[in-house]
């Protein structure tokens, strides 16, 4: 370890990613930090698809990095990057992802950022390009405002103190004072620890200058699927860190609720169907002018194909949420999860 380039352990938690996970490695490897002052920790669910096959493959043709490859018998992301960061030995952690491809600098940058504002928790700019046009279209829809609302990792152009980031890297000592990440949350443990972070006086700075390349899902039932769950564990966030939620992680189960409740109205009310046809319009509407504003530049199906993408990312995470209401209704005073400490 060096005083200008510390030690720096990129942990990864993956499963059943062999078509992306060569071209992850392959921006890992090419890093321009000191290939001697970083390690690759990967923690595999088990895939069923050659991804460890793939990933054991790199290993050998890349004799000169420091590589660990682990099993991760639970097979989810949280148990995954517990398992990595605990087989780490760098004096900083860097969470990569196995759909996500890094430039030269990515490490760099981290490390720069993270000196330089002397805070808990460094992340950039997630850029996400699709494979086929409906990906490109949900690339565009998780890039905007409308899509996504205010998580600046999507689009942000400038930096800023924020509640999370995409990915992230933090000096060791953090995991040691907060805690790991939360094992029961399938989906936004990422949220809750860094909730958990801020709420031990932790800062979390995004700079637009930290870029990586996402590959969203590329179909609309793999969208829904995820956005999905994300409303559904986001019940879980919500319940523990109550404080922490901002108004926009409602819209959708607001807007899904509404919805519902207009429906009904119109089967039994006569004046239920205006209810009904007029918020759907007014969605429409409002989904077709951001459709016009952030499809700029894109294909004519990829445009079309927006008023779907938006559509999928708000109904299914509002509907997560209000199905992980009806799941997690009487887990309101179990506010533990299960968060291992540090060390275990």
């Amino acid at each position: 370890m060096t005083e200008s380039f510390p030690f720096v352990s990129i942990v990864m938690p993956i499963r059943n990613e062999s078509v992306c996970i060569l071209a992850a490695l392959e921006s890992l490897a090419a890093q321009d930090y000191p290939v001697d002052q970083f390690e690759i920790v990967i923690a595999d669910g088990i895939s069923t698809d050659g991804t460890r096959e793939l990933v054991s493959g790199f290993q050998a043709a890349h004799p000169t990095l420091q590589f660990q490859l682990i099993d991760n018998p639970q097979k989810i992301v949280p148990t995954g990057i517990n398992l990595a960061i605990r087989a780490s030995k760098g004096e900083l952690i860097l969470r990569a992802d196995g759909h996500t491809t890094f430039p030269e600098d990515y490490v760099r940058q981290c490390v720069m950022t993270l000196k330089s504002m002397n805070c808990e928790n460094v992340g950039g700019r997630m850029l996400a390009v699709g494979d086929t046009d409906f990906g490109e279209a949900a690339s565009t829809a998780t890039s905007s405002p409308f899509g996504v609302g205010g998580a600046l990792f999507h689009y942000g152009t400038y930096g800023a103190w924020v509640d999370s980031v995409y990915l992230g890297c933090w000096p060791r000592e953090v995991f040691r004072s907060v805690g790991l990440f939360d094992e029961e949350l399938v989906r936004d443990q990422d949220d809750e620890f860094n909730y958990r972070l801020r709420s031990h006086g932790g800062r979390i700075w995004y700079n637009p200058e930290i870029t990586s390349t996402y590959s969203p899902r590329n179909s609309p039932g793999s969208l829904f699927k995820q956005y999905f769950q994300y409303g559904f564990w986001k019940v879980r966030v919500f319940q523990k860190h109550p404080r922490q939620m901002s108004p926009r992680q409602f819209v959708p189960p607001l807007f899904v609720l509404a919805l519902l409740s207009a429906a009904v109205l119109a089967f039994a009310v006569p004046w239920g169907w205006y209810a009904l046809v007029g918020l759907l319009g007014v969605y429409l509407f409002a989904c077709l002018a951001a459709a016009f504003v952030h499809g700029k530049g894109q294909k004519t199906v990829v445009v079309l194909l927006l008023p779907l993408a938006y559509t999928i990312i708000h109904t299914s995470y509002g509907l997560g949420f209000l199905i992980g209401l009806l799941r997690f209704a009487n887990r309101w005073s179990d506010k533990l999860g299960k968060v291992p400490e540090w060390p275990v």
